[in-house]
C-alpha cells in the first residue's frame, strides 16, 4: 500500500492519460468526418468504442485512481462536496472529486450508446450504413442513426461542461487539471494517498480486449 505524501503526487497512470487525450482527438475526428468522411468516421467510431471498453475494464483493474470503487460514492458524499463547491480552497482529494467522478461515467454511458447506435445506423439514402445495419430494416436503422445524431449533441453538451469545470476549477480554486492529466502528477498541501499502478498484466488484457472488440465490431462480429 502507497504511504499518505504531500507535495508533488503521482496522480494519473499513463494508461488512464494516453486514453483521456486519444479520446479527445477521437471525438473531434468522429466530429468532423460526419456525413463527409464516412470510412474515417467509421474507423473512428470502431477505436472509440474500443476505447470504451478498455476504460471499464481499467475501471475494474488499473490503477488506484482509475477504479471506479476509489472514486465513485453515493448521493450524501456528492452532494456534501457540491455545497462546499463555493470555497476557494483546493481540494485535496487525489483522483476525480465525487461530482467529475459521475460525470466521467456518464460521459463513458453515452459514449457506449453512440457508437452502440452507430453500428446499426443507416443514412437518408441507405448508401451509408453501420456494419450491423443488415440486422435491423431500414426504418429501425434510420431511427437508429437519429438517436445516434441525438446522442452525439448530448455528448457536446457534456463537454462543454466539461470544460466549463476545468475552467472553474482553474481559476476559482486554483487547481490545474489539464497539466495533471498530461504529466500525472498534482501538488497537495496535506498527505493523500499516491497512485497505486497496476499490473502490466492487467494493461495487456485490456489492450487486447480492445482491439478484439473495436476489430470484430469493424466486422459485424461475423468472422
Amino acid at each position: 500500500m502507497s504511504e499518505p505524501a504531500a507535495g508533488p503526487v503521482r496522480l494519473w497512470d499513463a494508461p488512464t492519460r494516453i486514453f483521456h487525450w486519444s479520446l479527445v482527438v477521437l471525438i473531434l475526428v468522429s466530429w468532423l468526418t460526419a456525413g463527409k468522411q464516412m470510412d474515417v468516421h467509421r474507423l473512428s467510431g470502431y477505436a472509440v468504442l474500443g476505447l470504451v471498453v478498455f476504460r471499464l475494464w481499467w475501471g475494474v483493474a488499473g490503477g488506484s485512481t482509475a477504479r471506479f470503487a476509489s472514486f465513485l460514492k453515493g448521493p450524501k458524499s456528492t452532494l456534501a462536496y457540491v455545497r462546499g463547491l463555493g470555497a476557494r480552497t483546493s481540494s485535496d482529494i487525489a483522483g476525480h472529486n465525487p461530482m467529475g467522478a459521475w460525470s466521467v461515467v456518464l460521459m463513458i454511458l453515452v459514449l457506449a450508446v453512440q457508437v452502440t447506435l452507430g453500428l446499426f445506423a443507416v443514412d437518408i439514402d441507405g448508401i451509408e450504413s453501420g456494419p450491423l445495419s443488415d440486422l435491423v430494416d431500414f426504418d429501425t436503422g434510420r431511427a437508429m442513426a437519429e438517436a445516434h445524431e441525438l446522442s452525439f449533441r448530448i455528448l457536446q453538451g457534456l463537454i462543454v461542461l466539461h470544460l466549463a469545470a476545468i475552467a472553474y476549477y482553474r481559476f476559482w480554486k486554483n487547481e490545474n487539471l489539464v497539466a495533471a492529466m498530461i504529466t500525472g502528477r498534482r501538488r497537495f498541501e496535506s498527505a493523500v494517498v499516491p497512485l497505486k499502478s497496476a499490473p502490466l498484466w492487467s494493461l495487456a488484457v485490456g489492450v487486447a480486449l480492445a482491439v478484439a472488440v473495436a476489430y470484430a465490431a469493424a466486422k459485424g462480429f461475423r468472422f
